[in-house]
């Protein structure tokens, strides 16, 4: 396994100690919302020159991007390039020359594990350049649709018809490609309500998205459709799959595993039950962040861009009585 030189992860979000705590939480998820979604306001905060593409590669000509935003999956071999996610603009000819250094062969196909713009946002440049987009129904449907985002307040602008998914499934679809068979694998509502989990089934390598981040809390988008439950689901599905020697690549977050995912899916499990506790107490959302239903993993999977207390009001946003 190769490992090119390691790069920034994400974009910083004010710290507890620099705020109260409750008092933030809207401000940094704000903040969050805005680098997710929208790959121009990303753009706008981040000197992506800064930023450096590293590759891990993973045999079978497979391999991992890391760069900003999500994390690429790349499968190379005579049928050309397909990718899983493109991240930014901005870092797209960084991007292409990462590819190039594994492959001489184009960029063909690129499957979006979901809408947001740190996911799909070289999808214009890439299918201007006549690369077929793929994707779950409901991503084209929120990429060519202007998309409110209550956290925030304000609206997404519908990403240019160049960038959105050509081909679309609703449970999935099989690509036979470079000598593997690639599984998309649509699960319901959990980062978002158009997630894809992708199997490499013969080298063994699973792509999750953002259903799963690795080693961090992860951010759910209940705007989008996202839910707990759904995030504890989708890692199951991920978890049937996945066998001992599994390589999982996580929508953000370090190359991980089978144990990497099961840890991931019992915070989410325990978090969700405390929290359901506090609500049914009646607690609203100040007391159960007050609370520190998080408190047993937060030093675990409480050093990424979003704080505890973060993740704890998402949570309780896709589980307060409707």
């Amino acid at each position: 396994m190769r490992h090119a030189r390691a790069t920034n992860e994400g974009s910083r979000i004010l710290t507890r100690d620099e705020c109260m705590p409750i008092r933030c939480i809207v401000s940094s998820l704000t903040m969050l919302c805005l680098l997710i979604v929208s790959p121009s306001i990303a753009a706008a905060q981040r000197d992506f020159s800064m930023v450096e593409i590293e590759t891990i590669e993973l045999g079978s000509g497979l391999a991992m991007l890391r760069g900003a935003g999500g994390n690429i999956g790349v499968s190379t071999g005579p049928d050309g390039v397909f990718l899983i996610d493109d991240q930014y603009a901005p870092l797209g000819e960084k991007i292409r020359a990462a590819v190039a250094a594994l492959s001489t062969e184009p960029i063909r196909f690129v499957l979006n594990t979901h809408w947001h713009g740190d996911h799909t946002g070289g999808n214009e440049n890439l299918g201007k350049a006549g690369v077929l987009i793929f994707a779950h129904h409901r991503v084209r449907e929120r990429m060519s649709t202007d998309q409110f985002q209550a956290l925030r307040g304000r609206t997404t602008p519908a990403s240019p018809e160049a960038a959105w998914p050509v081909v679309t499934f609703e449970d999935g679809v099989t690509l036979h490609l470079n000598g593997q068979t690639i599984e998309a694998i649509h699960v319901d509502p959990a980062h978002t309500d158009g997630d894809s989990l992708v199997h490499f089934r013969e080298a063994d390598v699973l792509h999750m998205g953002d259903t799963f981040f690795a080693g961090i809390y992860p951010f759910i988008d209940v705007s989008s459709g996202g839910r707990i439950d759904g995030m504890i689901a989708a890692a199951d599905r991920g978890l049937a799959i996945a066998g001992p020697k599994t390589r999982i690549i996580p929508g953000h977050g370090p190359l991980s595993d089978r144990a990497g995912l099961l840890a991931t899916r019992d915070m989410l499990i325990s978090v969700r039950d405390r929290i359901r506790n506090l609500i049914a107490e009646g607690a609203d959302r100040d007391a159960v962040v007050a609370g520190k239903p998080s408190a047993a993993f937060d030093a675990e999977f409480g050093g990424g861009f979003l704080s505890p207390d973060d993740f704890v009001a998402i949570a309780y946003e896709s589980l307060k009585p409707r």
